[in-house]
């Protein structure tokens, strides 16, 4: 097991704003005891060659390895051309994943967005099939994709189309690639899904290629039925909030104890610091004494 960060506290200032670079997010991040810095898409601001050349020195100069790239690709979209189009974007991050973080590199994919009136079976076979392709070009650069059991982009009108474990487990089992598809497992995705990390993880374990670290907590005196919707799902409310990892809702000694047994030699990636980057650097420091439990 190796150990990245993701800086979520600073998504909107490097991929929206703009008042951060990613070459400000790697120097900073040199004082967290990462090993490697996961990406994001909406971080680079060219997709030059050159642009990406220098963001992968810059990542070399401070002794990080690039091992995650996170996407976004929306497979949803009733418009075919929609479609090919996230397609043809996710095959222009899969080549920078591979450019940035080498074979074997981990880049992520997602379903797309749960839009009103498309069924779970019209939106599956849709998925299955744009997947598919990235597949074929994920073989070709020797790198892997990563499905997530995601709630929502922060910049996607609506959640998830597989958010909940049933369709995500049914969208995995559809595809049979193990070598170039696995699963980006994220705990407190589950969480929010209204789903229970643990079973969810049990039933794809041995699927796992890396995974998302953060938690949740529920704010004092609320209870896990104060915030979930009619649906079933929580979402992003308030009173669910960050914090340091291992100080709230998952159950890390199970979830640690079961990648273990199924011989997991990913990367888990932090993904917070939405309380400040000492939080983050705890998180980190968590993540090395679970290493050092349950890995070595």
């Amino acid at each position: 097991m190796k150990i990245a960060a993701f800086p979520k506290c600073y998504l909107d200032d490097i991929s929206l704003h703009r008042t951060m670079s990613v070459f400000d997010w790697i120097e900073q991040a040199r004082a967290l005891g990462a090993e490697g810095l996961e990406m994001y898409e909406g971080f680079f601001w060219s997709l030059e060659d050159a642009y990406i050349d220098s963001i992968g020195e810059a990542l070399e100069g401070a002794g990080f390895a690039m091992p995650m790239l996170c996407c976004s690709p929306d497979f949803t979209d009733p418009d075919p051309g929609a479609r090919e189009q996230a397609v043809e974007r996710e095959a222009v991050m899969i080549d920078i994943t591979r450019r940035l973080g080498g074979p074997g590199a981990v880049c992520r994919v997602l379903s797309g967005q749960r839009r009103p009136g498309v069924s779970v079976e019209e939106g599956l076979e849709w998925v299955v099939d744009c997947i598919e392709q990235c597949i074929a070009i994920a073989k070709e650069k020797d790198v892997v994709l990563g499905l997530e059991n995601h709630y929502k982009d922060g910049y996607w009108q609506y959640p998830e189309f597989a958010q909940r474990a049933t369709v995500f487990v049914e969208l995995l089992e559809a595809i049979s690639e193990r070598d170039h598809f696995g699963v980006q497992f994220d705990p407190s995705n589950a969480l929010v899904a209204g789903d229970d990390p643990v079973e969810l993880l049990r039933m794809v374990a041995d699927r796992v290629v890396t995974m998302h670290a953060s938690d949740r907590f529920l704010e004092e005196g609320t209870t896990l039925d104060d915030v979930l919707l009619p649906d079933g799902l929580i979402g992003y409310p308030e009173k669910l909030q960050h914090g340091v990892t291992g100080q709230g809702s998952n159950d890390y000694d199970m979830i640690f104890s079961i990648l273990r047994d199924q011989g997991f030699e990913g990367w888990v990636s932090i993904e917070d610091g939405i309380n400040g980057m000492e939080e983050m650097r705890e998180s980190i420091e968590f993540l090395k004494r679970k290493r050092s439990e349950y890995f070595e």
